[in-house]
């Protein structure tokens, strides 16, 4: 479909392409990577015709017909969003057009017009090109193509002009779908699209005829859609056969063995130049020394992209909380007659990992403020636990930066003392390297500002982290840090995101919000798939009832049910990888847990913001209860100890592991593995008891504030 031969592309003294040859096949997935700055976006420019090579040449087969998407800056205006979008059909208009026009020459002419016949036989014609190329199908594609992309029917008789730059794009893209050029470029067609419109238009790519090139930085999206990756740096594209996670694999691959031959062709040339230095002004070895000569100006030097280090960031330690950290009760609100939020009941543990997710406008970013204690609900209550540390990062984060500090600056001031060593490292994770750590907030672009303020917000100690769309404007190695960090986070993590491999990756619990309503679906997002296409199937699904809240106690009744049961559920994908220190502690409670006809049995709530009351008449040795207590806290204190040295230990055990030549020794290395495991489930029972004691610690102290304080003074003699 397309050959690209000797292609050459710079700018000023950086060359992007170099003397490059590639093609493109008829439904081929391709999709381009490399580093930014590396030419992704020029080559697409290059390919769709906006931009002209410096030499070589693109041709394509006759026929071709191209659609390119820009990352942003299209904006429409003057038509519903209907009239827009329809225009991809401009040839299929023109026949519709000049077949009505036919039908009403024919209405008016009689038999005794001459050239009715001609008429007749070109309104068979038009007719009949028009049913061949789905002019009877236009409006069914627009609405299945808008609906997918999620405007609702009232939104197709609204002005363009009415939407925001991300619902623009929206528009743009419907229309590069409806039109079907033989091939679709398309740059970062997923950046303004929530998890739903994602999902469909993975499958829409799936069963798209034409070709497809383009570039995201969504890892799920590649690897559904993507059957062959390019990969665009050191002046050349390089092509990988499979989807993005094997591309990774085999990338690692060849630059190691990139590596190797540079490093053995620099010792090579190093030799040489020894020889010449030495031996230049003996005239015994002239002959030698210009051969080397001769062949040091013929060599064809390997050249390695710089290699980035991979930064590995830990969140700066934070105050334990209570296993409630967060609860919702009976929250409600609205917008004017539009209710976002109805009767909502939350309860969020210690150590969750809770992604919300549903379509654009459904009410994510208002039930994430409201939990994050921004905005306050029409109706309901917001309670926070024992010792919690929140920080939240909003869509808008960026606009609370100072424009007057460097990006340095900025960082340091919001910085505790202990975490000032690991700011240019994890400035570096997101792409400030260099001179740009010295630049003004007010210099810099909209996507610096908000991975600033990511970065800014990680260097605060906090045990509870709500995140709403925190990988906007990150490029894949910016979210790998950003994973790998908060996939070790032992805090709790409420998070909103479009990325389906982030989304994947780190929730425990997904918590579905639209209609007014927010059930909470335990396991990853697979497994919310699984149940939510249950009950679309209409297929009975029992949904266990969740913890009872303290209205629900007081009263007797039990809790309304608002997730789904785990146990009927698949595993999860992200199941199969190694557990989570929170995971471990998890699974050593649950075994602990006593259970009746093979089920949990529910156990009393020792929730301190839900405390239970006293039966009528129970009498309380309070002075018993105390001695007990502060028995059992200094059995914590104890365990705490325990647990800060067995964690010790594995931390220095891990340090040793990661010395160079440690697995050299197969037997030392085998006997530091099964110990890792012995004291990683070590210190995974040790928090189980813990928690279970700081549980009972919580309730005596609820009962003990309950009672009626002693007398004092001289009655009480």
């Amino acid at each position: 479909m397309i050959h690209v031969e000797g292609l050459s592309k710079r700018y000023g003294e950086r060359i992007l392409l170099e003397d490059v040859s590639w093609h493109v096949k008829k439904r081929d997935r391709i999709g381009l990577t490399g580093p930014n700055g590396a030419g992704k976006t020029t080559l697409l420019k290059m390919l769709a015709g906006l931009e002209e090579p410096d030499a070589g040449s693109i041709r394509m087969a006759s026929g071709t017909t191209i659609g390119y998407l820009p990352q942003d800056g299209i904006v429409h205006h003057g038509r519903t969003v209907y009239d827009e979008v329809v225009l991809a059909f401009e040839p299929l208009l023109a026949l519709r057009d000049e077949q009505h026009r036919l039908e009403e020459t024919l209405a008016e002419a009689t038999e005794e017009d001459g050239g009715l016949d001609k008429v007749l036989e070109r309104y068979a014609e038009v007719t009949e090109r028009f049913k061949a190329q789905g002019g009877y199908e236009i409006d069914a594609r627009i609405a299945a193509v808008l609906k997918g992309l999620g405007f609702s029917l009232a939104d197709q008789a609204r002005m363009t002009e009415e939407f925001s730059g991300g619902w623009q794009m929206r528009i743009a893209l419907a229309k590069l779908l409806l039109a079907r050029p033989n091939l679709l470029l398309m740059d970062e067609p997923t950046n303004h699209l929530d998890l739903p419109a994602r999902n469909w238009l993975e499958e829409y790519l799936g069963d798209y005829p034409g070709a497809v090139v383009l570039v995201s930085h969504d890892r799920y999206f590649l690897d559904a859609t993507i059957k062959r990756i390019t990969e665009v740096g050191l002046k050349t594209l390089t092509d990988y056969h499979g989807n993005y996670s094997k591309y990774v694999d085999e990338h690692e691959g060849r630059m190691e063995r990139l590596r190797s031959a540079w490093r053995r062709q620099t010792e090579e040339i190093e030799k040489a130049q020894v020889f010449i230095n030495r031996f230049r002004y003996t005239a015994t070895k002239a002959k030698q020394v210009q051969s080397r000569i001769k062949m040091l100006d013929k060599v064809e030097r390997i050249e390695i992209p710089p290699e980035r280090k991979k930064i590995r960031f830990r969140f700066p330690e934070a105050p334990r909380p209570g296993r409630v950290v967060l609860e919702a009760r009976g929250v409600r609100r609205a917008y004017g007659d539009n209710v976002v939020l109805r009767h909502v009941d939350l309860l969020i543990e210690r150590g969750d990992h809770i992604a919300l997710v549903g379509p654009n406008g459904a009410g994510k970013t208002t039930l994430m403020r409201i939990l994050a204690g921004v905005d306050r609900p029409d109706e309901g209550v917001r309670l926070e636990g024992h010792r919690v540390v929140a920080d939240y990062f909003a869509q808008d984060q960026a606009t609370t930066l100072n424009p007057t500090r460097t990006v340095y600056e900025e960082m340091t001031t919001a910085s505790p003392l202990t975490m000032v060593p690991m700011i240019r490292t994890l400035l570096g994770g997101f792409l400030f390297e260099g001179d740009d750590v010295y630049k003004k907030v007010a210099v810099l672009s909209g996507g610096e500002r908000n991975r600033l303020a990511l970065a800014r917000m990680l260097l605060r100690p906090s045990n509870v982290l709500l995140l709403d769309e925190p990988t906007n404007h990150l490029d894949l190695e910016s979210k790998g840090v950003l994973l790998d960090a908060l996939a070790e986070y032992a805090g709790t993590l409420i998070f909103v995101s479009h990325d389906r491999y982030f989304v994947d990756r780190l929730a425990s619990k997904v918590i579905e919000v639209g209609g007014g309503e927010a059930p909470l679906y335990p396991g990853g997002y697979e497994d919310f798939l699984y149940w939510k296409k249950r009950r679309e199937a209409g297929e009975d699904t029992t949904l266990p009832a969740t913890r009872p809240s303290r209205r629900e106690e007081e009263d007797g009744v039990a809790s309304r049910t608002t997730a789904p049961a785990s146990s009927s559920a698949p595993p999860s994908p992200a199941s199969a990888t190694a557990p989570t220190a929170a995971a471990k502690r998890g699974k050593s409670a649950r075994r602990k847990a006593p259970r009746s006809n093979g089920q949990p049995v529910a156990s009393p709530p020792t929730d301190p913001m839900a405390p239970r009351l006293r039966k009528r008449g129970e009498r309380l040795d309070r002075q018993g209860l105390e001695r007990e207590l502060k028995r059992m806290k200094t059995r914590l204190v104890e365990l705490e100890r325990r647990i800060s040295d067995t964690e010790q230990a594995v931390k220095d055990l891990e340090a040793e592991m990661t010395t160079p030549g440690f697995y050299d020794d197969r037997d030392r290395a085998t006997e530091a593995a099964e110990k890792h495991q012995t004291l990683m489930w070590e210190t995974g029972d040790l928090m189980a008891r813990w928690e279970a004691l700081q549980a009972e610690v919580d309730e005596r102290t609820t009962r003990l504030a309950a009672l009626v304080p002693r007398p004092t003074g001289p009655r009480a003699r």
